[in-house]
């Protein structure tokens, strides 16, 4: 486990879209191809602003994300799908995604169809971020640590309804969808990276209970799950990090 802090967001986005950057192009050079996931949310902003400047050949990769509301179309302004075809996949041409549908008309079909293709090789590296709430993907307290489920359907809490209005996404609680379909925890922990993008200082409580080491590792905490796994580097601002000196 490495935690990067820096002062300025925009250099946090840099650093980690070179690491990124680094550990896809091994991968390419290693095995012809890479597989990624990919989240969305305020906290990617400058990171997937870095990341689409770089020289990487996308048509070598395969892209996977991390969540979607249930209920909403795909160019709904709140879509995680129109979120990364705006800032992502459109600018860099990217000719190998699988986005959740998630106004698909039933969810359990869903969460199988991405999950058997998300299940046909490893994933290489995972991009994520951390909840207010400490959540993981669409993974709300207390999360489940034990489902082999790929993609699961979720409920999403009320806090974490809140930060999607406070972000901007959403007028009004009552607008943000109660249900979600979310990778699972442990199929997050298959990545052999993780990249784990958390700026603000919205975040500071999260981060603390997430990396501080006297806090447990536990599902009342979801990101706290990621300190098991052997590869992962946390990219914070000094906001966010307040907590832990």
């Amino acid at each position: 486990m490495n935690i990067h802090i820096f002062s300025d967001k925009a250099e946090m986005g840099r650093e980690a879209a070179k690491k990124a950057t680094e550990i896809l192009l091994s991968r390419i050079q290693e095995k012809g191809h890479a597989r990624f996931i990919m989240a969305t949310g305020v906290s990617q902003y400058d990171f997937l602003g870095a990341l689409v400047k770089m020289n990487i050949p996308w048509e070598k990769t395969e892209m996977f994300h991390l969540d979607e509301y249930m209920g909403i179309s795909a160019d709904h302004p709140a879509s995680f799908r129109k979120y990364l075809n705006e800032r992502f996949i459109d600018i860099v041409k990217h000719p190998n995604v699988n986005l959740i549908q998630g106004n698909s008309p039933n969810s359990v079909e869903e969460c199988k169809r991405v999950g058997d293709l998300l299940n046909k090789d490893k994933i290489d590296i995972a991009f994520i971020g951390i909840g207010e709430n400490g959540h993981i993907a669409f993974n709300d307290p207390p999360a489940d640590f034990k489902t082999e489920d790929p993609y699961i359907v979720v409920e999403l809490d009320e806090k974490c309804r809140q930060q999607q209005v406070g972000e901007g996404w959403f007028r009004s609680i009552d607008e943000v969808p109660t249900h979600a379909i979310s990778m699972s925890v442990k199929q997050i922990l298959k990545a052999e990276y993780i990249i784990c993008i958390c700026p603000d200082s919205r975040k500071q409580k999260a981060v603390y209970e997430t990396l501080h080491p006297t806090m447990p590792i536990t599902p009342d905490v979801p990101a706290s799950i990621l300190k098991s796994h052997r590869k992962v580097d946390f990219y914070l601002d000094d906001k966010s990090a307040k907590l832990l000196f």
